[in-house]
């Protein structure tokens, strides 16, 4: 889309909120048309960036359980031992709950589902570095087959984990470094797998969305 195109849209910024549309205007030097052009471009963006971001965090809850289970059993999870997080009981205690108020069992495989993102990040946390190195650190591998530290493997997760909440809360994400964020989530997905990498270059919109000569904004 081009950033010059005449979008009109009368009135779509009362909708929006005065603060929530200010912040565009004034990145468009108050031209309101161009303002409308970058909230949309904004959307456009972060509707792209929720596919890969779906992968990561599937791929990464699939795969801790995966190793997990091979070396502890399917109900790891329940082990004192690996509950070394204290937030990752209430965690726990939730996904429970919300199986039981809809009717379900609490199968390993549910209860793995309800589990949140912040659940398996967790589990990469400096309190789980003995844990990485005895079976973690099996989650995932480098191109070359080589192994990987914890803190590699989590440099950019906390970036990721903000810009995965800030999308969910529908805020404005313009103002970050997209393209190194849309490659960080890219490299940890083929890190874990390197089909599922292949499967988000395949479908995913954002190189074909963002503009090449990036987005000018008027701080």
């Amino acid at each position: 889309m081009s950033m010059d195109e005449t979008i009109p849209y009368p009135g779509i910024e009362g909708i929006l909120s005065a603060d929530r549309f200010g912040t565009y205007l004034r990145w468009a030097g108050e031209d309101r048309n161009k303002a409308v052009s970058l909230y949309t471009l904004n959307a456009l963006l972060s509707e792209s960036l929720q596919l890969p971001l779906h992968m990561l965090e599937v791929a990464l809850r699939n795969r801790i359980h995966q190793i997990m289970t091979e070396a502890h059993g399917d109900t790891w999870f329940d082990m004192p031992e690996h509950q070394l997080n204290a937030t990752q009981a209430d965690m726990l205690a939730r996904a429970r709950q919300e199986l039981a108020e809809k009717g379900k069992d609490d199968t390993p495989a549910r209860i793995v589902a309800a589990l949140t993102f912040g659940f398996w990040t967790a589990m990469l946390g400096k309190e789980y570095e003995n844990l990485w190195q005895q079976t973690l650190k099996d989650i995932a591998r480098r191109e070359d087959g080589k192994g990987l530290r914890r803190k590699d493997f989590t440099k950019s997760l906390g970036a990721i984990r903000t810009l995965r909440n800030r999308l969910a809360h529908h805020e404005t994400v313009l103002y970050w470094d997209l393209p190194k964020h849309y490659a960080n989530i890219l490299q940890m997905i083929a890190w874990l797998s390197p089909v599922a990498a292949d499967w988000c270059r395949a479908y995913c919109r954002f190189q074909s969305l963002y503009p090449v000569e990036g987005v000018a904004l008027i701080s």
